[in-house]
This record gives structure tokens, C-alpha cells and sequence, in this order.
């Protein structure tokens, strides 16, 4: 392997001769060429055992070369792969009927996640590459992932999340000569551990809690077998389905899509008085607090925004799940942030298409958008503030693991604790310490 000072010493050598970047790119091109013959050379010697120009009794000897163009993040390169007589020699380097390096396709496959289209890759690979290649190229490239995308949706899932964030996004998609909206779910999980995990996606033409219900039987039967809350907005019928599947799991409708939809009837002269006295409602301590907040709003703001008192107490037991449980973990239960982050990734790549060619093409981008997300989840999830966060994730850690610990070491499965999960929150509270007093 060459060293360092070698690499400096050649550097050194070349930079009287270099005078533009591009003298530099030509000078990487050809020592790319030249590193490829080299290497094939070598393969070839090492397939017949012994090395050019010495003379062997041997039935097969090398039989020349055979030149061919191939594609790469360099440029095109013209390399010379070495033949032998009785063409059982296999290049891996570069093989037979291989026209691209690999480097190039993860290049296509990193800018169709970014939401180019197949045209602007094209003129992206020639623009920075000097390299000609074909829409139908990206296609191909892009496809090989299909297989990874099977694989990854129907991988098996932990047996137990705390927390599942339930969510769609809207992409336009071609269809029969018409463009038409098309959801695509997403089910983002949080592991014991803390950790964010996209459990799957699912595309429909539209976001229904029927729909919902085959997507969490799907997750039940890749091993789901306990959500213990499940974070949704305000989907009609949604905590049904999600209680058809997980009768025991509590639905937490999310604060946040909750104060979006009462400031939309709040002119902007209240806006901020309105957000104050509705922030005193989900930041109180107790549920009692909340209760006498949303009192207190009723009767300052009740009849200039009924509409919006209304819909509070219609959808109050889902609102205020979270209030049984720790206040350092709360912020994590009532609001959606950890998966409107990962859509806002998604609305990238997306934006940039307008309109998908197919469902296919729609799912690729998503997709491919979510694993580069997923790339900065190896820290758990934070607290509001980052001085807060040690806190916080030891509470996460002793709160979920003991309480489940706490489940099955009792032995209650998954049908017979249904007074635990409720939405009772004095009740469980109480149930909470019993288990703690179990485990001390």
C-alpha cells in the first residue's frame, strides 16, 4: 500500500505540470485507467500462475487484450482487459459485459434521492463528470433498489415500542393520463433504547383509517406485538383501527396539528393571546390544571371561538393521554416533531419531482429520502433543550423498561391487561407505582 510521503512525493512531482483543475481531473482520469490495467493484469496472472513475458508449458497463455470503454465518476475511461486462450478467465475488477464503475451508479442513486429527475441526472453525471449516459441508464441503476425496498418492508420488527408516530404525505402521481394525489403512510417507531426507527411505508390513493388497519396488522404480523402509545393527528376513525389491532395501546392525539387547526379560526389581532392561554392548557402539570385551563379559556374566548372550544372537548380524552406519564417524557408523546422531521426530508425529494411517472417511481424517491434520514438517528431521542436531554433519556430508559419488564415478568400478555393501558390516567398512575414498588 503505498504511504503518505509517497503520495506527497508524486504530488510534488506533478504540480509543476498542473496549472487548472482541469489539468488535475485529466491526470485522476488517467491514473484511474491506469490502476484498472494494472489490476486486470495482475488478475490474469494470478488465473494462469505465472507472470507476463515468462515462458510456461502451460495449454493456456494469454491471448491479448480486448478494449472497451467504461463509464465512471472520472469520465469515460478506455481500458484493456487481458484475454486467454481458452476464455475461461473471469475480470472482477471490472467484469466482462460491466460498461460503468460502481462509484458512478451510487452517484445516479444519490441524486435521484435528492429528487432529480432521471433528465437532470443525466445532465448532472455529464455537467461534473464528462459522462454520457441515458435516461433509461437511471432507470436501470435506480431499479436495483427495488429488490433492497422488498427486503427492508418486510424485515421482522422488535416485539415492543413505547412510542409509534403515525403519519402520511401527499405526492402526485400520473395515472392514466390524469394527475391524482396519492398518500404514502409512514409508521416511525421509538425503540426502548430511544432510538427512531421507520418501521414502513405504504402508498394508497387516499389517507383512510381503513387503511390504517391493514397497515398495523402488517406491522402485528412482522412481529409488532405491543404499541404502548400510538401518536396520530385527528384522522376520523383512527383510534378505532388503531385499537382493532392494539386494543390496549393509548391513542395520543397530536397537540401541535391540534393548535394549527384552532389558530386557523383565530384572527391574527388574537392569535397570540389565543396560543398563550392554549399553551397554558397542554404545558399545565396535572390534568386537573389542564381542566381548569380549558375552563378558564372557555370563558375568556368561548363565544368570540366556539369552534374551537368545541373541538378541544370533543377530542379531550385523546389530547391529554400524555399527563400520565413523567413531565420530562411528555413533549415527546404530544407532539409529532420526531416524524414531521422525517416528512420534511421527504417534502425535499419530493418538491423537486412535482409529479411521479408511477407509483414505483414515487416510492423509490420516498424511500431512498428516509434512509439518508435515518442515517443521523444513532442518538436517541432529545428532550426539548440539549441540557435537559441526560434527564430525559434516563427517565425514558427506567420509565418504558421497567413498566414492560414489569408486564411480562407478571405474565400479562398482551390480551389479559386491559385496565393498564386505558385512558384512565389516575388509574394508571397508580398501576405505574405499583409496578415500580414491584421491581424495588
Amino acid at each position: 500500500m503505498t504511504n503518505q510521503s509517497d503520495i506527497k512525493k508524486l504530488a510534488e512531482q506533478m504540480a509543476s505540470s498542473m496549472k487548472s483543475f482541469d489539468d488535475i481531473k485529466d491526470f485522476q482520469k488517467q491514473l484511474m485507467q491506469s490502476f484498472i490495467d494494472t489490476a486486470l493484469e495482475a488478475e490474469m496472472e494470478e488465473h494462469l500462475g505465472y507472470p507476463k513475458h515468462e515462458k510456461a508449458d502451460r495449454p493456456n497463455k494469454r491471448n491479448g487484450h480486448t478494449k472497451k470503454r467504461v463509464r465512471s465518476d472520472t469520465g469515460e475511461l478506455e481500458i484493456s482487459t487481458p484475454r486467454d486462450r481458452d476464455s475461461s478467465f473471469e475480470p472482477v475488477l471490472v467484469s466482462k459485459h460491466q460498461t460503468r464503475i460502481s462509484g458512478l451508479d451510487d452517484k445516479i442513486i444519490s441524486f435521484y434521492a435528492k429528487g432529480q429527475t432521471t433528465t437532470e441526472i443525466v445532465e448532472t453525471i455529464k455537467d461534473i463528470y464528462d459522462v454520457d449516459i441515458s435516461s433509461s441508464l437511471v432507470s436501470r441503476v435506480t431499479d436495483n433498489i427495488l429488490d433492497d425496498i422488498t427486503a427492508w418492508q418486510n424485515r421482522p420488527l422488535s416485539s415492543v415500542y413505547p412510542i409509534v408516530y403515525l403519519d402520511c404525505i401527499v405526492v402526485k402521481v400520473r395515472q392514466d393520463k390524469q394527475i391524482i394525489n396519492k398518500a404514502i403512510y409512514l409508521a416511525l417507531g421509538v425503540a426502548l433504547d430511544g432510538k427512531k426507527e421507520l418501521l414502513g411505508m405504504w402508498l394508497s390513493e387516499n389517507e383512510g383509517a381503513k387503511f390504517w388497519l391493514g397497515v398495523l396488522t402488517e406491522l402485528q404480523n412482522r412481529g409488532v406485538q405491543d404499541i404502548l402509545i400510538a401518536c396520530v393527528d385527528g384522522l376520523k376513525g383512527f383510534p378505532d383501527a388503531i385499537n382493532t389491532v392494539y386494543p390496549n395501546a393509548q391513542v395520543q392525539l397530536c397537540i401541535v396539528h391540534m393548535v394549527r387547526y384552532s389558530m386557523k379560526f383565530v384572527p391574527w389581532t388574537d392569535k397570540k393571546a389565543v396560543a398563550a392561554d392554549l399553551k397554558a392548557i397542554y404545558g399545565a402539570d396535572t390534568l386537573e390544571m389542564a381542566e381548569a385551563n380549558l375552563e378558564h379559556f372557555d370563558e375568556v374566548w368561548g363565544k368570540e371561538y366556539p369552534h374551537v372550544i368545541k373541538s378541544w372537548r370533543n377530542n379531550w380524552e385523546g389530547l391529554t393521554v400524555f399527563f400520565g406519564y413523567p413531565k420530562d417524557i411528555r413533549r415527546v408523546i404530544y407532539t409529532t416533531n420526531a416524524i414531521e422531521s422525517l416528512n420534511s426530508v421527504i417534502r425535499t425529494a419530493v418538491n423537486k419531482r412535482k409529479v411521479f411517472p408511477s407509483d414505483q417511481a414515487a416510492f423509490k424517491v420516498v424511500y431512498l429520502a428516509t434512509q439518508q434520514a435515518s442515517k443521523k438517528w444513532s442518538m436517541p431521542i432529545r428532550a426539548c433543550c440539549h441540557h435537559q436531554h441526560a434527564r430525559f433519556l434516563h427517565r425514558w430508559l427506567t420509565h418504558y423498561k421497567i413498566l414492560i419488564q414489569s408486564i411480562y415478568s407478571l405474565g400479562l400478555s398482551h390480551h389479559k391487561r386491559p385496565i393498564i393501558w386505558k385512558n384512565n390516567h389516575h388509574k394508571n398512575g397508580k398501576i405505574i407505582a405499583l409496578f415500580h414498588s414491584i421491581i424495588k
